[in-house]
């Protein structure tokens, strides 16, 4: 029988084309890049150019309907008092309202029941002029508001202060990494990967006031907020 031998040295040459394949795994394993991930942090501590309010109006009848109409004659009354002051309608916006029964149990049964409804409406007020703040507070609660739920002080455009914050935060992780890999006896390379998070806050206080604690006036200490921004940044390494 009679072999062909182009077709033998064919299939010798081609055979060894199957075998490098875990080698060329092993060598991709081999080499891996020498990288360092560092986080960084900045932040923007500034004065706030806004203030936002959340009060609202609580009031009980004996029947939904009557619970509901105290407070929307009271609610109006703070609404009112408001614009007096200068606030604008695009500023002012309702963020809840509930009615709910007030519930009794009685003493000798221990049976629950309806003793009257209250109704609650909350508003949101946003207070542009900071120097007026202590005034708004003064006309929320006359004759009106019985509930003070917090004070927030905020930027009104804090994009660049964010953006001052996010610089700061490279800024940080690069010489955190210089100082890494300088005391490792590395060199800093190229920059692979930037990943961001973060956000912006301040102090959140919250208290109730009850009418009869309605001050004359409203001392208000507007203090700092602080808009901060966190990145991570991975460098490859060289020798």
């Amino acid at each position: 029988m009679r072999v062909n031998s182009t077709l033998f040295l064919a299939f010798v040459f081609a055979l060894p084309l199957t075998l490098p394949a875990p080698l060329a795994y092993a060598q991709s394993a081999a080499v891996q890049i020498a990288q360092i991930t560092i986080t960084g942090e900045g932040r923007v501590d500034v004065a706030p150019d806004m203030a936002v309010i959340t009060l609202g109006v609580t009031r009980e009848g004996r029947t939904a309907a009557e619970a509901m109409a105290g407070n929307s004659a009271q609610l109006a009354q703070v609404l009112a008092n408001l614009k007096a002051a200068g606030i604008a309608d695009r500023d002012l916006q309702t963020s809840g309202l509930s009615l709910n029964p007030n519930w009794n149990h009685n003493s000798s049964t221990g049976a629950p029941r309806i003793q009257g409804y209250v109704a609650s409406n909350q508003l949101s007020v946003r207070v542009r002029a900071l120097e007026t703040l202590g005034a708004v507070l003064d006309a929320a609660v006359k004759d009106g508001a019985n509930t003070l739920n917090g004070v927030r002080f905020a930027i009104t455009d804090p994009a660049p202060l964010l953006d001052e914050a996010r610089k700061r935060a490279v800024a940080d992780a690069r010489h955190k990494a210089e100082l890494l890999s300088e005391a490792a006896g590395v060199s800093l390379g190229r920059v692979l990967l930037i990943s961001e998070s973060g956000g912006a806050g301040g102090p959140q206080p919250q208290f109730r006031m009850a009418e009869s604690m309605v001050p004359d006036a409203v001392p208000v200490a507007e203090g700092e907020v602080s808009l901060s921004a966190s990145v991570s940044l991975t460098w490859e390494l060289g020798q």
